[in-house]
């Protein structure tokens, strides 16, 4: 895409891209499901945004560095989206699926540098579960093709998400940062981790138009 910048996280190279200018007060960053990759434009759900667009091609999908032999989990991503933060400074946060779970990690982690996380339907949104999943031996073949990364789609299929340990970036949020709410669920399905994030103090449930309405 045309302006993309490439951040350095550890021995990775990501592709971050504009999808829109804008003169608003702070940017929306967009976090993709597994498997996918920074759309070319803007989503129509988030036309209405006021500021500029950017969008994250996480390790191993799209435009971004695929790593050889995996290893890859939640907390790898979040420091992902935490070199773009970096980058764009204060921005509010849409995560889709995947992307969603890597957004309440990263408002927790980063809450004064957040400004509200909006958790999207998307590809990936439930992991592996609340428990650890029975042992998987994974051949994949060296012409398998990437991106987006097998080893990604598979390890990331498996990455456990308790419940307690979802709330606990809920509470850094609220605890840390200076909005109320600060996270807006907008997703329809809700695993079990998402299930408990919505019955914490600092959580909205909304339409993806109010939630952009919100922190717009």
């Amino acid at each position: 895409m045309n302006g993309s910048v490439t951040l350095r996280h550890g021995k990775i190279d990501l592709a971050l891209h504009p999808l829109r200018g804008g003169d608003g007060p702070h940017p929306l960053l967009m976090l993709h499901g597994l498997g996918e990759r920074t759309p070319p434009e803007v989503p129509a759900p988030l036309d209405a945004w006021p500021g500029p667009i950017w969008g994250l091609d996480f390790t191993g999908h799209g435009e971004s560095t695929v790593p050889a032999g995996g290893g890859y989990t939640a907390e790898v991503l979040m420091g992902d989206a935490a070199t773009a933060l970096a980058h764009l400074g204060r921005a509010t946060i849409h995560g889709r699926g995947l992307g969603a779970y890597i957004a309440l990690l990263l408002a927790g982690a980063r809450a004064v540098d957040v400004h509200g996380a909006i958790l999207d339907d998307g590809p990936g949104l439930a992991g592996g579960g609340p428990t650890p999943p029975s042992a998987v031996l994974l051949r994949i073949g060296e012409d398998a093709p990437s991106p987006p990364d097998p080893y990604a789609l598979a390890e990331l299929a498996q990455d456990v998400r308790p419940p307690d340990y979802a709330t606990s970036f809920v509470r850094q949020a609220v605890h840390f940062g200076s909005l109320e709410p600060c996270i807006a669920v907008s997703a329809r399905v809700h695993p079990e981790w998402l299930s408990a994030v919505v019955d914490e103090y600092g959580v909205v449930v909304e339409s993806l138009q109010d939630a952009v309405a919100r922190f717009g």
